[in-house]
């Protein structure tokens, strides 16, 4: 049987008399010192709702069984140490969210054009909820899809009641706009810019359906007649990757001009084009969906960019680790380049080691400001321990802020007041700011005995207590003999607190010196004995 022995406890932790002193603030800058640096990595999710993927879990919940249902789905993104969710607020052309421009979604109320009762605004709620965690919100949107056959009836709030001249009726009950009819273009991005001005959102963001897949057999040949007598000379395919791309540059401008800390991302199809690079196969975006994503990007009209990479490292017609390189070599404004990542296909234990192999891989392509986005939420609500503890104690151990985006906004906030006050056992830190509103979340950093830990707190959070001192384990292990655990008792020297803007730029770091001096070890063996 097991035994174990605590051996010997050397020397005790010497504090002295502090109870209700004030520590000193050291000098934000100190030469030849290096401050410690909080993780950066843009860890979002996918929180899908059309077909009620993954909220809310049925149509037609009540107001308070919506609002549940919300809070476990953001507490599980913070408990994941995840920063942001990417929520589809239109799945079809309904809204998620109060519209004059389109209809309440049937996935909310379980009828197309009916608010939910009692009434709540859902996007309100949910950027609310997410900020409060230090969660951004990322508003998904659908630029063209209309209906699906799953969508419930179609009624007289529908656009395909109001405004038929612009729908088209595709196989299998689905319904779609047609981008090649100028009003579609005008109708999309005033749905869209409504948004981005009465909502606080942090990003807008399509996924990869522009035309619908197997787009060369659309409807538009209206459009494509009256493009063609009014004289225009691309020829058909041009002619729809320019309706796109229209669509594309006129939101990324119209999105800054209007707010310019708002992000503009795109997730396309995870494959330019086959052949590029020379290895990949597969599904032509290109000529299918009638999307040019390296335009896109290289044009600088998105500020972040998340191929669908959702393919294991060692597919090689279609890899991983190419594909991403591929388009890291192609990302020539140097836009914050994140993958998806199909977490669906890998919430049993068997595939985590493909999940985290994909993460480390994204990190080595983009070092300086790595990032991903999963799909989707329910990988995380199901039967997916292994999935959720593998996160939390691997690659998502540490918290991160996110990367930064210096073309929109490189002016960090300026620095807290900081102070901290010592007990016999704790130390109370707090802090406030000259521009609260400036201000998305804090950064406390603690010093043990020489190593620094940190911790990122919501834009609400105004203090925060540390313990002076922690216990370590570190195990020594032996060959011939039986395995050592080391436990030591650090001491808090040091605390440091930052402000953080919702862009992801710093503030210096307000550093707070300690009077407190340590000196503790025990030692633990354990050896295996017994009959």
């Amino acid at each position: 049987m097991k035994t174990i022995s605590i051996l010997i406890a050397a020397g005790a932790v010497v504090i002295a008399a502090l109870s209700g002193c004030s520590a000193s603030t050291s000098s934000m800058k100190e030469e030849g010192v290096r401050q410690p640096a909080a993780e950066r990595e843009f860890r979002a999710v996918w929180v899908a709702t059309v077909g009620n993927i993954d909220w809310p879990s049925k149509p037609g919940l009540t107001t308070e069984e919506q609002q549940r249902e919300a809070r476990a789905i953001l507490d599980t993104v913070a408990a994941l140490g995840m920063n942001a969710v990417v929520f589809q607020v239109r799945p079809h052309t309904d809204a998620m969210y109060k519209s004059d421009l389109e209809p309440w979604s049937y996935y909310l109320t379980g009828e197309e054009g009916k608010a939910p009762e009692p009434y709540y605004d859902p996007l309100t709620f949910w950027v609310e909820e997410a900020h409060d965690r230090g969660i951004e919100l990322h508003a998904w949107f659908n630029p063209y899809r209309v209906r699906l056959s799953r969508a419930g009836e179609i009624n007289d709030s529908s656009i395909i009641r109001r405004k038929p001249e612009l729908v088209r009726q595709l196989s299998g009950g689905t319904w779609w706009m047609d981008p090649g009819d100028p009003r579609t273009l005008e109708h999309s991005f005033s749905v869209i810019m409504d948004v981005v001005r009465r909502y606080d959102v942090d990003g807008i963001h399509f996924d990869d359906y522009f035309y619908p897949y197997g787009g060369e057999n659309f409807p538009d040949s209206i459009t494509w007649t009256a493009y063609v007598q009014s004289g225009g000379s691309l020829t058909r395919s041009d002619w729809r990757r320019d309706n796109v791309n229209k669509l594309i540059e006129r939101l990324a401008n119209g999105v800054k001009k209007e707010k310019r800390h708002v992000q503009f991302g795109i997730s396309p199809f995870g494959i330019w084009r086959p052949g590029y690079p020379p290895s990949i196969t597969g599904f032509d975006q290109y000529n299918g969906l009638y999307a040019d994503a390296k335009l896109w990007l290289q044009e600088g009209w998105v500020d972040y960019f998340t191929p669908q990479l959702y393919w294991p490292i060692n597919q090689t017609p279609q890899s991983f680790p190419v594909l991403l390189g591929w388009w890291t070599r192609v990302n020539t404004m140097g836009r914050n380049l994140w993958p998806g990542l199909y977490t669906g296909r890998m919430i049993r234990e068997e595939g985590l080691d493909e999940l985290i192999n994909e993460i480390m891989v994204a990190r080595g392509f983009v070092p300086e400001g790595p990032g991903h986005i999963h799909f989707s939420m329910r990988s995380f609500q199901r039967d997916s321990s292994a999935l959720n503890d593998g996160l939390r104690n691997g690659p998502y151990r540490k918290p991160a802020l996110v990367p930064r985006t210096p073309w929109l906004d490189d002016t960090a906030p300026s620095a807290p007041a900081v102070k901290a006050t010592v007990d016999t056992m704790k130390v109370a830190v707090s802090w406030a700011h000259d521009n609260v509103q400036d201000v998305f979340q804090w950064v406390v950093y603690r010093q043990y005995d020489g190593q620094w830990q940190y911790s990122v707190e919501p834009r609400y959070a105004r203090g925060l207590e540390l313990m002076l001192t922690q216990t370590v384990e570190d195990r020594i292990r032996r060959r011939r003999s039986p395995d050592s655990i080391v436990v030591r008792t650090e001491t808090l020297t040091r605390v440091a607190v930052s402000a953080v803007d919702r862009l992801g730029n710093e503030s210096e770091k307000v550093f707070i010196d300690l009077p407190v001096v340590s000196g503790n070890e025990m030692i633990r063996r354990e050896g295996v004995g017994g009959h």
